[in-house]
């Protein structure tokens, strides 16, 4: 081959080489280009573990939230509640001794006084065995009356005198025991009231428990009914309610707290409160289910909007902005207003509470706070609480 043509052939080559390496530079050139535009941010994500930082994060931008201060406002305390009504006084009537019913001296509803005869049991037993004791008192009586004479001119014993007041005593004891035992078949009524339905017929043996009819008192009417642990303190003796029955439609009875129990379910974490309700009328029955409302006078309470609460785990918590950055608090709260709510342990007036953007947030991320629109911000009206 010439020469010549060999250095063409070379030439070319070097210029093949040349326009490839150019190409080869440019394209690193263009691919480095980006990292070097992003600057620091892009080396910090380059240095994580697998993906950009959480939101609102340490060296994130931060998480713009809409927050509102704890306020103090007048709160006026109103409970519903469901109970129960029972009598005042209630007892099934029973006999102590197995016998046969003689007569009722009862009708089914009757009212009846305090020590009213209510039924009489086959006394003959009785009678003939009280009649036997009171004979042999009266003997007894008769005896250790001239024995006491005798022994004062020392014609009897110690002894002897000893023995017939023993027989005199225990004669004595037979008689109360045999009048007890008579007093037993006549059946009394302990405490006026209403008696129910009769549930013997006359000739009828009864034995000792079984029930004869019921008792009530409903002159008044205990209502019971259970509140939650956190208004405790606002419950005493005193406090007026309203309860409504179903039977009676667009009918309120009035009555009065008479006293609320000494613990708290650690179940449901409620306490039983008992209320007297008047019922001269007769309208309310034992076992009634009743809607019970409670309303005390208004106070200041602090309040919080009602979507600023983030509940986990069976606990309530919100974010309070602090110094720029989010903190999660546990709270208490209580009594409950459309829109809002009561705090009673961990928060304090002022402090401000975010109530939008609380999904983003995390324990110590940097916030920007939004003030609410100003007919969301505007201040609402004081009005009753209701039961969480």
């Amino acid at each position: 081959m010439p020469d010549s043509i060999k250095k063409v052939l070379l030439g070319a080559l070097a210029g093949a080489l040349l326009v490839g390496f150019a190409w080869h530079a440019m394209s690193e050139r263009t691919k480095r280009a980006p990292a070097a535009a992003a600057g620091p941010a892009a080396t910090k994500l380059g240095a994580g573990k697998g993906g950009p930082p959480a939101a609102g994060g340490a060296g994130g931008a931060p998480v713009g939230v809409i927050a509102v201060p704890a306020r103090i406002e007048r709160l006026a305390l109103e409970i519903e509640a469901l109970g129960t009504a029972k009598a005042n006084e209630s007892i099934d009537v029973t006999a102590k001794v197995s016998n046969l019913v003689a007569v009722v001296h009862f009708d089914e509803g009757q009212q009846v006084a305090k020590g009213a005869v209510l039924v009489e049991l086959d006394g003959e037993q009785a009678r003939a065995d009280l009649a036997i004791a009171e004979a042999a008192l009266k003997e007894s009586t008769s005896q250790y009356k001239r024995s006491r004479e005798l022994y004062t001119t020392k014609v009897l014993s110690d002894a002897q005198i000893e023995q017939i007041e023993a027989t005199f005593r225990s004669n004595e004891a037979r008689v109360a025991s045999a009048r007890s035992r008579l007093s037993d078949t006549v059946i009394r009524a302990p405490f006026a009231g209403r008696v129910g339905l009769r549930r013997v017929s006359v000739g009828s043996l009864v034995n000792p428990g079984a029930v004869i009819t019921t008792l009530d008192d409903t002159s008044r009417i205990k209502l019971d009914f259970t509140i939650p642990e956190t208004y405790v303190a606002a419950i005493g003796p005193g406090l007026e309610i309203k309860a409504q029955s179903p039977a009676y439609p667009g009918e309120s009875f009035d009555g009065k707290v008479s006293s609320v129990d000494s613990r708290v379910d650690p179940n449901t974490r409620s306490v039983m409160v008992r209320a007297i309700l008047p019922n001269e009328a007769g309208k309310l029955k034992p076992g009634m289910f009743l809607t019970v409302h409670l309303k005390r006078s208004e106070s200041d309470v602090l309040l919080i909007p009602e979507e600023a609460l983030v509940p986990e785990q069976g606990d309530v918590f919100v974010y309070v902005v602090a110094d720029g950055k989010a903190v999660k608090r546990r709270v208490q709260i209580g009594q409950r207003r459309v829109g809002a709510v009561q705090v009673t342990d961990g928060l304090v007036a002022g402090e401000i509470v975010v109530t939008e953007g609380t999904q983003k947030l995390r324990e110590g991320a940097d916030v920007q706070v939004t003030s609410p629109p100003a007919a969301a911000s505007a201040a609402k009206p004081a009005g009753s609480a209701s039961r969480p």
